[in-house]
């Protein structure tokens, strides 16, 4: 009996279990200037994605443009229709800059001592959502990026038709709003293929390395024990039955996923080994047993955006589940 005690509460220190409150938590005295900074950035996230949404990209006229190079009528409409979008991607990529800002001022307040992590999540329930609100942002970001080609379409159209326009001299208005520097910083975010959380894991990564005083598991330990708060939220019944909207519980699937693909990029070894903090099979689980086409876009995410999937590592029971 002794030992089967020390097994379960072994598992509870492995698994934090509490409710956070993604609906309604709000800020104590003692959390708000940096939930007021948070915050700040995060009400613009809804008009970034609908922005991101309504990108119908400018196709047509560069192709026109591109089979008829002597065409002056046409190369005009191309560049007249690519310019306004090029200042439009500057905003998402300037929006990805202030988010890395907010992260790492939630990273210094969720992971700095004498509290440990979970201490600090169950506390700073304000902070915990806000920090929530970041990665279902990222990944509703990414996966409509993913869809959208046009983006790095038009973005190489511009930059070719800028450096072409530069050898003969010419000088466009639009060099003030994306100057070369600009352009080379937004080439490097549209390239890759999830451009936000790379963002995030860059200033997650770089939070570690500059806080050298503090161990590099209490950032970590902040991952799992957010995933695994969010995990036993959709899989407790009681839990679950405290959320007033079905919103809420998408809400938390994709923070639970987000917050994985986050550590696996982070923590040296990832998400998946046996070493990891992270119940992965029960995650995977809780997501196999939602309504399919509320779920594929996440284990998609799973298998295509984590960085350990596939090492020797990661046992055969979790790649199966995810095939």
């Amino acid at each position: 009996m002794g030992n089967l005690l020390k097994v379960l509460t072994r598992e509870i220190e492995n698994y934090p279990h509490f409710f956070l409150d993604f609906e309604n938590a709000q800020p104590t005295e003692g959390e708000r200037e940096v939930w007021n900074q948070v915050s700040a950035v995060l009400q613009d996230s809804e008009s970034i994605l609908a922005d991101l949404q309504a990108y119908k990209g400018a196709g047509q006229e560069i192709r026109d443009a591109i089979q008829n190079p002597n065409d002056i009528q046409l190369q005009e409409k191309a560049w007249n229709a690519v310019c306004p979008l090029v200042v439009r991607l500057k905003r998402f990529y300037e929006f990805s800059i202030r988010l890395e800002k907010a992260l790492q001022n939630l990273l210094e307040c969720l992971t700095c001592p004498p509290y440990t992590p979970t201490q600090h999540l169950e506390r700073e329930q304000a902070l915990a959502k806000e920090f929530a609100e970041i990665l279902h942002f990222t990944l509703r970001f990414d996966e409509l990026k993913m869809r959208n080609p046009a983006i790095q379409n038009d973005f190489s159209y511009y930059r070719r038709t800028i450096s072409r326009n530069r050898i003969n001299n010419m000088h466009l208005d639009i060099e003030n709003e994306v100057n070369n520097e600009m352009a080379n910083r937004m080439s490097l975010f549209y390239a890759e293929a999830t451009p936000m959380l790379k963002t995030l894991s860059n200033a997650t990564t770089y939070f570690v390395s500059e806080n050298k005083t503090l161990p590099i598991e209490n950032t970590t330990d902040c991952l799992s024990t957010m995933i695994s708060v969010c995990k036993v939220m959709l899989e407790t019944p009681e839990y679950r039955s405290r959320f007033t909207s079905e919103e809420t519980l998408l809400f938390c699937m994709r923070v639970m996923v987000g917050v994985i693909i986050l550590y696996d990029h982070v923590h040296p070894v990832g998400a998946f080994c046996k070493t990891s903090k992270i119940d992965m099979k029960g995650c995977i689980k809780v997501l196999k047993e939602q309504p399919p086409d509320s779920v594929e876009g996440l284990l998609n995410a799973l298998r295509f955006t984590t960085k350990h999937l596939n090492d020797e590592s990661t046992s055969k029971q979790i790649r199966a589940m995810l095939q």
